[in-house]
């Protein structure tokens, strides 16, 4: 009875250790105030494209997408109005889809459904997720103009948009640009797991 009961709860603790991937997937990783490499990725015509030749005078944000994770479709538009906004304040976004389940013509077809107008880059094998430690879609790296990441993590508190709270990414702009120190550099990240090669 004992040997059933452990045997059972054994079982349970595995399975929901596999239903959460994205707590131990990611290797690696990038800390705030680190300065991140250059990097070259393809976009999704095949062109390669690098960190450094897509920055923004004043940084870059780089978010990691998905063609078919619920969470990135009800942040669409928020993904969609925050780059507007920091483009005219001297801020890039950069997109990488590192899922091994999208093809590239899910990734382009996704792009023009969800009306991306930043470039969206292909990290094939996930390599750039791993080396950095993105786990999740949406997740958000945001880097001054000299690659230092100052802020990682979700975009703000709520899923829906219904009920925004605390605007993480965009309160570290305003921080950054104000020359103030940014109080909050990191918030979890919630969203799907990056589907990695071999996960």
């Amino acid at each position: 009875m004992n040997r059933k009961l452990v045997v059972l709860v054994t079982f349970f603790a595995m399975l929901a250790f596999v239903a959460y991937p994205g707590m131990t997937q990611a290797s690696g990783g990038i800390e705030i105030g680190a300065t991140a490499e250059n990097f070259s990725l393809p976009d999704t015509d095949g062109k390669m494209q690098t960190l450094n030749g897509l920055k923004g005078k004043k940084g870059t944000v780089v978010v990691w997408l998905s063609a078919q994770c619920p969470v990135v479709k009800g942040y669409k538009d928020r993904i969609n109005e925050i780059p507007t906004e920091a483009q005219a304040r001297g801020i890039n976004f950069v997109g990488i889809n590192s899922n091994v389940t999208e093809d590239l013509a899910w990734v382009k077809s996704n792009i023009a459904e969800f009306g991306y107008k930043f470039p969206v880059l292909v990290d094939k094998g996930n390599v750039l997720a791993d080396k950095w430690g993105a786990t999740v879609t949406p997740e958000v790296y945001y880097f001054d103009d000299k690659n230092v990441l100052l802020y990682h993590g979700a975009i703000d508190n709520d899923r829906s948009g219904k009920n925004i709270q605390e605007q993480y990414l965009k309160t570290a702009f305003d921080s950054a640009l104000g020359g103030k120190k940014i109080e909050k550099t990191r918030a979890n990240a919630f969203g799907c797991t990056i589907k990695r090669v071999g996960g």
